[in-house]
């Protein structure tokens, strides 16, 4: 989508810049605006994929400074996950 509005500030995509003056270029502004910030709010997979890579940011960070805690945190993961199939297997058979 283009827009011949200029913007001479860092404005996010989601608000309307207070240098214009005509009242089309306003609303037109405000109507971009508002359908981004809706485009932003519904657009759940797009907010669960940065959210992701938030975490998994995060995780990386938290292993390069506690390898041996992060090391120990995957193997109780795997270790619970393997925990929990076993005894669903295990109550399916019976």
């Amino acid at each position: 989508m283009s827009s011949d509005i200029t913007r001479t500030s860092a404005v996010p995509r989601t608000a309307v810049d207070v240098g214009i003056d005509d009242p089309v270029e306003r609303a037109r502004a405000e109507l971009k605006a508002a359908l981004a910030a809706i485009e932003e709010k519904a657009n759940v997979p797009r907010r669960v994929g940065r959210a992701v890579d938030r975490t998994i940011a995060k995780a990386r960070a938290f292993q390069r400074s506690n390898p041996g805690v992060a090391m120990a945190a995957i193997v109780a993961g795997a270790a619970a996950v393997g925990a929990i199939v076993w005894a669903g297997v295990r109550a399916y058979t019976r």
